[in-house]
């Protein structure tokens, strides 16, 4: 069999004109939304800061920044920040260290090894409820449960043990879902190596923004710090920022304390989009193998398999004993307390409005991504597209609840169940992930083109379609988080027909003093069963094919990338039997040459006719005539099959 054909060549620049506007409209959704939903809230949070003014009173004129110099003088403001770092220490060390050999131990044991460790750490990920695993540890420490593993850490009952406690018992609790996630993004790393790449760069890049993520989730955490801390110095920015303007309700300063969170996210956000775009990230997905096929790289030994699945259940039983008082409680009654006055329509508020957020959110995303990624209107550098959101990238809820609260109080939509919808209706974090996966498979889509495929069907077929499964994780991501929320709830959803959840569980426990009344309201068997089934399918049959690598195209330099058959790797040497290499350069099927070994194979002699034959061609035989007296030794050696 002949080897596979090289890949035709894509000669200049990926075209712009006649798609790049497509593109751009494409994106149009998110970036209205990026305004109306980002910018605009940020710009009012900036102008409340510079005024003197009450939650609930009229704007007293312009203050400047006498709200922020009230801030900083504050002792408080420093002990949030302090406290903030300290939260962020183990939840970083296990995401950027543990996380990783974890996933180097998986990727090394073999594919079945491999997904059942998927599997395995995909259950922290469904069954996590801040709320309830927070009062759970919270109730434990005042002997109500857990076993005495809530104490192991020490006392949460002053503000000064709170400081240094809350950090180890919110590590510990995350535990599971921490190395759960890292899993996600540092096995796809490993994958590349396996097909031939260098693993280090796309290492160091998935490991700087990963710490990045997770500094910037600590500096906005409100669930723990609030249910276990409990004092103004064991507190987040962000629950500092609650604090000032809806407890005390100075919207003057809590609005300065919003717009200074807002601007360690946007340095955090920027930092992240350029490591991203300046290393050339990017996703995408492995073809599938064919049923019995082994994977491309060193086949793993019996001791690795065991070794990758001993070091994922040794991770599960740390995770398992850091959710004991959660567990202790859940089984002793948490699915026995007493039922909500209306479960449906408690249901209802904690999980549509997050469904629906998720759809448009991520919807809008997903559209920016195969214009920007795609369509790629600027060429190579339609990554740069997504730094005008990238401040926004990791900013959640709080440091625009204020600006958004009020909007929703003048809209008067407060305690109605529109208001249970977040107001952030794009999700930038989707919109970067997904680009950076149509980023590698646009490649695939300008190789179909130059073969001669029609333009939308090879689109639609080569980016459209991996990009859904994606889409639809992200998806459902946003939907968790959402129902899980605290924060926005506590705002607008505090009224008995708009109650979550989460809210109902706290009302439960403060009313009962019982950790186990009803903690399992929070995770319905039904949602868990789903999340899980889901997830787990998705971690065999899509996520164990994403591979994440560093790196210009490899069409940046005008040639496509070869895009081998389903089943085939493309570092896989071609199928058949192997083609014996000719000696001496010479082609397939012909025979040794007879006479004196050359470096390069002699020309072809010229036809009759002084047209010179191509190298496939062989000369007819010309008639032999007598050489001419005085040229008897001109003619040049021929080849035996001349």
């Amino acid at each position: 069999m002949a080897p596979h054909p090289p890949p035709p060549p894509v000669t200049g620049r990926p075209a712009t004109g006649r798609y790049g506007g497509i593109g751009l409209l494409l994106a149009l959704p998110a970036a209205l939304l990026t305004i109306v939903c980002l910018v605009v809230p940020t710009g009012q949070t900036i102008v409340r800061s510079l005024q003197e003014s009450r939650l609930f009173g009229r704007s007293h004129g312009f203050a400047g920044l006498d709200n922020y110099l009230t801030l900083l003088k504050q002792g408080d403001f420093w002990h949030t920040l302090g406290f903030c770092v300290l939260l962020a220490i183990v939840p970083v060390i296990v995401a950027v260290l543990i996380g990783p050999a974890l996933a180097a131990a998986l990727d090394q044991a073999g594919t079945w090894p491999r997904r059942t460790g998927r599997v395995l750490l995909s259950l922290p990920l469904v069954v996590f409820s801040p709320a309830a695993v927070a009062l759970a540890w919270q109730m434990g420490q005042t002997g109500a449960g857990g076993s005495g593993v809530a104490k192991v850490f020490g006392r949460i009952d002053s503000p000064g043990k709170a400081f240094g406690v809350v950090p180890l018992i919110t590590g510990a609790a995350t535990f599971g879902v921490v190395c759960g996630l890292a899993l996600l993004v540092f096995l796809p790393v490993l994958r590349g190596r396996r097909e031939g790449r260098r693993a280090a760069p796309a290492m160091v890049a998935v490991a700087s923004v990963v710490a990045l993520a997770v500094l910037a989730t600590c500096v906005q955490a409100f669930t723990f710090p609030t249910v276990l801390g409990g004092a103004r110095r064991a507190t987040t920015p962000v629950g500092l920022e609650y604090t000032l303007t809806f407890r005390m309700g100075d919207l003057g300063v809590g609005s300065a304390q919003a717009t200074i969170v807002g601007l360690i996210l946007a340095v955090l956000g920027v930092a992240a989009t350029l490591i991203a775009i300046r290393t050339g990230l990017g996703v995408e997905l492995a073809p599938a193998p064919p049923r019995g096929a082994p994977e491309p790289g060193r086949r793993p030994d019996p001791g690795r398999a065991v070794l990758g699945l001993l070091a994922a259940v040794v991770v599960l039983i740390f995770a398992v004993l850091a959710s004991w008082p959660w567990l202790s409680a859940l089984f002793s009654g948490g699915y026995g307390g007493r039922a909500p006055a209306s479960p449906a329509r408690l249901y209802l508020n904690t999980w549509l409005p997050p469904l629906l957020g998720a759809l448009v959110s991520v919807g809008a995303a997903f559209l920016a991504a195969l214009g920007i990624g795609g369509l790629r209107p600027l060429g190579r550098r339609s990554e740069w597209l997504l730094l005008p959101s990238a401040p926004w990238l990791f900013v959640g809820i709080g440091p625009l609840a204020v600006a958004d609260y009020q909007n929703e109080r003048d809209l008067h939509l407060l305690g109605k169940f529109p208001s249970l919808i977040s107001p952030i209706l794009v999700s930038v974090p989707a919109l970067l992930i997904l680009t950076l996966f149509c980023r590698r498979h646009a490649a695939r889509w300008r190789a179909r083109r130059a073969a001669g495929a029609p333009a939308a069907p090879a689109f639609f077929a080569t980016v459209v379609v991996p990009a859904l499964p994606l889409a639809g994780l992200l998806v459902g991501a946003v939907t968790l988080i959402g129902g899980q929320g605290l924060l926005w709830p506590f705002l607008t959803g505090d009224r008995p027909g708009t109650r979550t959840a989460p809210i109902e569980l706290i009302l439960q426990i403060q009313q009962t003093f019982r950790v186990n009344a009803n903690v399992g309201l929070t995770t319905p068997v039904v949602v868990v069963v789903l999340a899980l089934i889901a997830l787990a399918a998705l971690q065999i049959l899509y996520l164990d094919r994403l591979v994440i690598t560093t790196g210009p195209d490899e069409d940046a330099g005008g040639m496509a990338r070869f895009v081998p058959p389903a089943g085939v790797s493309r570092f896989a040497p071609p199928a058949g039997p192997p083609v014996p290499a000719p000696p001496y350069g010479g082609g397939p099927g012909l025979p040794p040459p007879s006479g004196p070994a050359f470096p390069f194979p002699p020309p072809a002699p010229p036809a009759p006719g002084g047209r010179r034959t191509s190298d496939d061609e062989i000369p007819a035989a010309a008639p032999e005539d007598p050489a001419p007296a005085d040229t008897p030794a001109a003619d040049p050696p021929r080849r035996q099959d001349d």
